[in-house]
């Protein structure tokens, strides 16, 4: 032992010493620099990370998948109830409302739009048809979502990662094909999806207007599951400056910087899952 001792203090350990440190540098730089990859693989386009149809595919599994296409819904919103039948491809969307003493149902299905009035079907011109068209399906459609985001019509598109209130959200861009879009197919919508949970909790659109095009951002509240089947409530907001970029509502929202317009609640829900067999 006290050789081992006698030898050890005989030797010159600075050389030992800097070639210590200079491999804990060399291992603390690697490991900054592999940081740093991660950090900006972030801010790397999402295209080259994850496909804007692997996001939609979560979150319509997220928020009960294709058992949407095999229910029976229906829900009061803003005191007219509205009933849903999906199945196996076939469709009938429906608004029961009471105007002036008549009771006035409005059906939207795999044959097209049909009115009603006290149960005696009506004639309507086809503008009208197209206005009531409109107006039943754009109820349905929110009342959904993201359910209906992988239909024929819908082009996605990933745009880069962005974060609101401290969380992280992928943000798809969705516009609509001509043939098969609807009336409104020009429409364009952005939707931010939780990078966690896959959820979507915020989204926005554009549409025309008499004046020039619209603005509107959508935040999701009073989540709750019927079935397996999400839904949920939204604050609808407005820009206060029209100038304002689709793209950059988001940031705007996290700035508290857009105009509370009205909330979108859907009452009384009532979910029944269609068997298959």
């Amino acid at each position: 032992m006290q050789y081992i001792l006698s030898v050890i203090n005989g030797i010159n350990l600075r050389p030992l010493l800097r070639r210590l440190m200079k491999h804990i540098i060399k291992v603390f730089l690697i490991v900054l620099l592999a940081s740093c990859q991660e950090s900006k693989q972030k801010d790397l386009p999402d295209s080259e990370q994850v496909s804007a149809q692997e996001i939609i595919d979560k979150t319509i599994e997220a928020s009960g998948g294709n058992n949407f296409g095999r229910s029976n819904i229906g829900f009061y919103f803003r005191d007219v109830y509205y009933t849903a039948r999906r199945y196996k491809g076939d469709f009938s969307l429906s608004r029961i409302n009471t105007i002036s003493g008549d009771s006035v149902i409005d059906i939207l299905s795999n044959d097209g739009f049909a009115r009603f009035i006290n149960n005696e079907f009506q004639v309507i011109p086809d503008s009208m048809g197209v206005k009531y068209t409109a107006s039943v399906n754009s109820v349905h459609y929110f009342s959904v979502l993201p359910y209906g985001l992988n239909d024929a019509a819908v082009i996605k598109q990933l745009l880069k990662t962005e974060t609101i209130k401290n969380k992280e959200y992928y943000k798809i861009k969705v516009t609509f094909k001509e043939n098969g879009g609807g009336e409104d197919y020009d429409d364009v919508f952005i939707y931010w999806i939780n990078s966690e949970t896959y959820k979507t909790d915020y989204l926005a659109y554009s549409y025309a207007e008499e004046d020039g095009i619209g603005l509107r951002f959508r935040a999701a509240f009073n989540e709750r599951f019927i079935k397996g089947l999400r839904f949920v409530d939204y604050n609808n907001y407005k820009p206060k400056d029209k100038a304002l970029n689709l793209e950059n509502l988001g940031q705007q929202y996290s700035r508290d910087q857009l105009e509370l317009l009205s909330t979108i609640e859907l009452e009384q829900l009532s979910v029944n899952l269609i068997d298959l067999n």
